[in-house]
């Protein structure tokens, strides 16, 4: 059933894939008003999450935020399905960076990096990244259910020299390049929902208290990873920019959950400055206030 579904819809993704911006963008004004208009795609929960954490606003001021939401989101999965077409110099035309120096540095200094950043604006194109650095890029996710779509996710990142690697795959393969003596660069998106079961924390996000996710902190502070937040602006339709920013180069000398909440803390005044590009439709306030174990109660 997997393989008859690849071989269904693989033709229309390339195809896509294939099509000039202008196309794309078309495409994307014609999914809008199916997504938003017709089949109200999690239209709920995108309302609630924005009456949530925006109980300021008025309500045509969120109505305002969630159209042009979904605008944008429609964007990126076409977008999405374009790096499948897309060639290098197109992607770095397209997303660009500066404060580039500082990952050069830590590289000079023998630092691998942790790159954490939300679900916001473009976390696809972040592979445009690999062309500046000198360490080794990875990207760790999520595996897909359909192992035929998973390994085409991967073929498209390993075009651009970044390498996917799954959460249960990233403590062996980082604990391993560090002995190694292998500089790497791993990005990870630390916004999700954890399973409340195993959440450690449970911090501000956005004025509410929720679960956050403490693994990169982990990673950073028993395998001695400095932490930097990327950053990406919108600039216009189809073109992005990221700027770093160092949240700690020794995690070990921070208070414990002191880095994930920094991170959080620089995500939501992303969402702030243009909350349309932030990933409304996931569950991020599914769970609050549940057993309150900050940070200071677990030091």
């Amino acid at each position: 059933m997997q393989l008859t579904v690849y071989i269904l819809v693989y033709p229309w993704l390339w195809l896509i894939s294939r099509l000039p911006f202008k196309i794309i963008y078309f495409i994307s004004d014609g999914l809008f008003l199916l997504v938003y208009y017709v089949i109200g795609y999690r239209k709920k929960v995108v309302r609630y999450n924005l009456a949530l954490v925006f109980p300021e606003k008025p309500q045509e001021r969120r109505l305002h935020i969630e159209k042009r939401f979904y605008r944008h989101m429609c964007d990126m999965f076409l977008e999405m399905i374009k790096t499948m077409g897309i060639s290098n110099e197109e992607l770095q035309r397209r997303f660009t960076f500066d404060n580039l120096g500082l990952l050069h540095r830590l590289e000079a200094r023998n630092r691998s990096v942790m790159l954490m950043f939300p679900h916001y604006a473009s976390w696809e194109w972040v592979i445009a990244l690999d062309t500046h650095i000198g360490s080794k890029g990875y990207a760790i996710y999520q595996k897909l259910g359909n192992k035929y779509f998973d390994q085409l996710v991967r073929n498209i990142r390993q075009k651009f020299d970044t390498t996917l690697i799954t959460t249960k795959e990233t403590w062996a393969l980082v604990d391993q390049n560090k002995r190694a003596g292998i500089l790497g660069t791993y990005g990870i998106l630390s916004d999700q929902s954890p399973m409340v079961k195993k959440a450690l924390l449970w911090t501000s996000f956005m004025g509410i208290t929720v679960p956050a996710h403490t693994g990169a902190e982990t990673l950073c502070r028993k395998l001695d990873l400095a932490a930097v937040y990327l950053k990406v602006n919108k600039i216009k339709r189809g073109h992005y920019h990221g700027s770093f920013k160092l949240i700690t180069e020794h995690a070990k000398e921070m208070k414990r959950f002191e880095l994930t909440e920094s991170f959080l803390k620089m995500t939501e005044e992303s969402i702030k400055e243009a909350p349309e590009y932030y990933l409304w439709t996931h569950k991020r306030w599914k769970h609050m206030g549940k057993t309150p174990r900050t940070s200071k109660q677990n030091q």
